[in-house]
């Protein structure tokens, strides 16, 4: 199985401040890897040091064989990366559909969904196609906005924190989407606090605390490893 990501010696400043330590991390082609930890662990920040959208960085970020850790954001989306922040940062004054429209093409890497594939994966979506960003429900807000990224052709996906806040019903259907993107073949880095939503999703799972990675175990060690993830998350 081919490498999408490989992160090693990873470090990053938010100016003067030194958050990530020395991360190591590989995310092979076709994996649902999840980043698990307390607030503040420096999940999101991992996230954003891999799209180029923290201060200084040091160390290596390999995306599909590339190395990008000096390359701008918009280069490393060109290799394939979707990042779909926890704040979504959909256009709130347009229409779903005018959303979906908008997103330019990563060629590189195929075609994107169309938009009759992202309805057919989020119904709630086509049901709203005419209503502008501010009217949607949160969940749909959520479907939006990862909805945005499956259209550019990107096969790297990176998710904040996508079921925070969210009604079960709703975090039930992203779970769903996750699934069938996972046997379509697409690569999904989650930061996740909802340990119950990741769980049966992932592939392997990245603990992290103060900055650095602390633990890392596939699923299948997942019950073995429950009394040290009690002690380290209080699931």
């Amino acid at each position: 199985m081919a490498s999408a990501l490989d992160i090693s010696g990873l470090q990053a400043w938010y100016g003067e401040s030194h958050i990530l330590h020395d991360v190591n991390l590989s995310v092979q082609s076709g994996e649902v890897v999840t980043l698990l930890g307390r607030n503040g662990a420096g999940r999101t920040t991992t996230l954003r040091a891999i799209m180029g959208l923290t201060g200084m960085r040091k160390g290596s970020i390999k995306i599909h064989g590339v190395e990008a850790i000096h390359l701008p954001t918009h280069r490393v989306a060109h290799l394939g990366l979707g990042y779909c922040p926890e704040e979504r940062g959909i256009f709130a004054s347009l229409s779903t559909q005018e959303n979906l429209t908008l997103p330019p093409l990563l060629s590189r890497h195929g075609e994107g969904m169309s938009i009759a594939e992202i309805y057919d994966m989020f119904p709630n979506l086509e049901e709203r196609k005419y209503s502008q960003g501010t009217r949607l429900s949160g969940g749909e807000q959520q479907m939006l906005a990862v909805a945005r990224i499956l259209r550019t052709g990107a096969r790297l996906l990176l998710l904040d924190e996508i079921s925070e806040g969210l009604a079960p019903v709703i975090v039930q259907t992203l779970a769903r989407m996750i699934t069938m993107l996972k046997a379509k073949g697409y690569t999904i880095v989650m930061v996740e606090q909802n340990f119950r939503f990741a769980a049966p999703l992932a592939d392997r799972f990245y603990v992290m605390e103060h900055g650095q990675i602390v633990l890392s175990f596939a699923a299948s060690e997942r019950e073995a490893n429950m009394p040290v993830l009690t002690e380290l998350l209080g699931v």
